[in-house]
């Protein structure tokens, strides 16, 4: 799947949740939008989507904003995270494929202002799915159902599909993909092993950690690093000078 990924305000590009789509498989396109020109940004993601052609647009806050600002086409479905439409652009209606994940405990873009533009658009309460702690959206749950709303709408499916609840079908997706991906490998520096270790993307795209190597029990200092392309770099120093 071809996913046009545009960010929020002063978000970085290959931030958790594109990073967390480039992992499930897909085609993930995350153009850098200007943060303070807001034509330049919609002039950026119609130039990206016109490029690329994606089956699915995903927008966060700012980002849903500027998705629902560029010209997609009947065809195209819409995920928005969030969107702050209030605040930037001219739109204020949804196409028919379109869905919004927003959290009831956003303290940023109130979830009352993504239920007013369901209710504007014409569109089912259905096509609002509450999900989250906070206006990041970048827990697992709510990264699985971002994930499982991209599939149902570029299959051409019913919403919500009928096969499975965003929640269920989220908790199925982060196990497998947990157990089909998320892991990688250091070199103890103390005694030499290839180390593997399990990764979780939610945790941030640079993540420093300690952890005893289980093989001669000395102390590692972890960075994980997740590249712009969806690749992971772990590497490896040791706590203190074992030579001496």
């Amino acid at each position: 799947m071809k996913i046009l990924f545009l960010h929020g305000w002063h978000s970085i590009v290959g931030g958790v949740k594109p990073t967390y789509l480039q992992t499930a498989g897909h085609e993930v396109f995350n153009p850098a939008l200007d943060d303070d020109d807001f034509a330049a940004a919609v002039r950026t993601a119609q130039s990206a989507y016109n490029r690329h052609q994606p089956d699915v647009v995903v927008g966060s806050s700012r980002g849903g904003a500027v998705a629902m600002n560029i010209t997609t086409g009947d065809e195209t479905p819409l995920v928005l995270l969030c969107p702050a439409w209030r605040r930037w652009g001219q739109a204020t209606q949804l196409k028919s494929n379109a869905v919004i994940l927003h959290s009831p405990d956003d303290d940023v873009i109130p979830l009352a202002d993504s239920r007013l533009l369901i209710a504007q658009s014409g569109l089912p309460p259905e096509n609002l799915v509450e999900v989250g702690s906070d206006h990041r959206l970048a827990d697992s749950s709510s990264l699985s159902v971002m994930e499982w709303a991209c599939r149902v709408l570029v299959s051409g499916k019913r919403w919500p599909a009928d096969d499975a609840e965003p929640w269920e079908y989220s908790s199925h997706a982060a196990s497998r993909q947990t157990d089909a991906q998320l892991e990688a490998s250091y070199i103890c520096d103390a005694c030499g092993e290839e180390i593997v270790i399990p990764l979780d993307v939610t945790e941030g795209v640079r993540q420093t950690y300690v952890e005893d190597c289980p093989v001669c029990c000395r102390a590692n200092t972890i960075h994980v690093e997740l590249q712009d392309d969806g690749s992971i770099q772990v590497w490896s120093e040791p706590e203190q000078d074992y030579s001496e």
